[in-house]
């Protein structure tokens, strides 16, 4: 069994700054594609970023030139720092990898809040 768990969500004034976690832990000889989705209140959940296993990255406009995503290989964890942080940034994140090439998981989410 695999689990995810986020963490670093919180409250943030507008400008500021938060870097998420996402460790997975379990029955994982390789972690492939990482990536994190966003789902704000009312709204479907999008894609913000992902990072392949050679360490290629995406990321969704609108987070362009604020946001990196990075992996850990050696601890399962993929990161997301969030610099200049917007109101419309807020949030529920959510990490999601794909598993010896297999299934992917989900994370339960972290709630970021950014206040204008």
């Amino acid at each position: 069994q695999v689990q995810l768990v986020e963490s670093g969500g919180g409250l943030v004034q507008a400008g500021g700054s938060l870097r998420l976690s996402c460790a997975a832990s379990g029955s994982i000889s390789s972690i492939n594609a990482m990536a994190w989705y966003r789902q704000a209140p009312g709204k479907q959940r999008e894609l913000v970023a992902g990072i392949s296993s050679g360490g290629r990255t995406n990321y969704v406009d609108s987070v362009k030139g604020r946001f990196t995503i990075s992996r850990d290989n050696a601890k399962n964890t993929v990161y997301l720092q969030m610099n200049s942080l917007k109101p419309e940034d807020t949030a529920v994140y959510y990490c999601v990898a794909r598993i010896n090439w297999g299934d992917s998981y989900w994370g339960r989410g972290t709630q970021v809040t950014v206040s204008s």
